[in-house]
């Protein structure tokens, strides 16, 4: 039988609250880890020892230690991924897309690029890419996009499905492919060349 809540008392709920100092510390554990030893040396026991967490903590909220990798690896640009209202959405756009050029230029993610490339698609490490990097990353862009019509920068009947998929889709390539520069002038050329076709006429 539950106890009576006595008029005015706060209910708390129940299970342990997430607590978001823990949660830098796991990445931040894991980034340390990634630029020691590249993402073999993120397992989950070495995560959980540097943070000082138990490794049921480090389940709660990552599947896998690729996740936890991908995750770390995604952290910074996550932080900076908050944009001032009164800042164009489709300049935010270039902005994020050059975070995610700077992200995988660093000699972490130029290493798992290259097991990225190598890795069957079924793989942990392509799963956390996906989810963490590409399906995050499109989720904050059709946030951008749908901002941007609201606003006036894209025409009301464009397709954002179509549009996202030509934003992003180049820069993936570039970085799975490697065939050509993949740097900021390309991420910020996308942007430009997809609001020619976006925009108003």
């Amino acid at each position: 039988m539950p106890r009576p809540v006595k008029h005015g008392a706060v209910v708390k709920p129940r299970g342990r609250p997430r607590s978001e100092r823990t949660r830098r510390a796991i990445l931040r554990a894991a980034r340390e880890l990634l630029e020691e030893g590249g993402p073999g040396a993120v397992t989950m026991e070495a995560v959980a020892e540097r943070a000082k967490v138990g490794k049921p903590t480090i389940y709660r909220s990552w599947p896998d230690r690729h996740a936890v990798a991908m995750a770390a690896l995604m952290e910074e640009t996550d932080a900076f991924g908050a944009q001032p209202r009164k800042s164009s959405a489709l300049k935010a756009l270039g902005d994020e897309l050059v975070r995610i050029v700077e992200r995988f230029s660093t000699g972490t993610g130029r290493h798992i690029t290259t097991m990225l490339a190598a890795a069957d698609q079924d793989s942990e490490l392509s799963k956390a890419f996906r989810n963490h990097v590409v399906l995050a990353r499109r989720a904050e862009g059709r946030a951008l996009l749908e901002r941007a019509r609201d606003e006036g920068e894209v025409r009301p009947d464009a397709d954002l499905e179509v549009a996202l998929d030509l934003l992003y889709g180049p820069l993936f390539f570039r970085l799975l492919m490697g065939h050509a520069a993949l740097d900021a002038a390309f991420a910020r050329k996308l942007v430009r060349e997809l609001q020619k076709g976006l925009s108003p006429r």
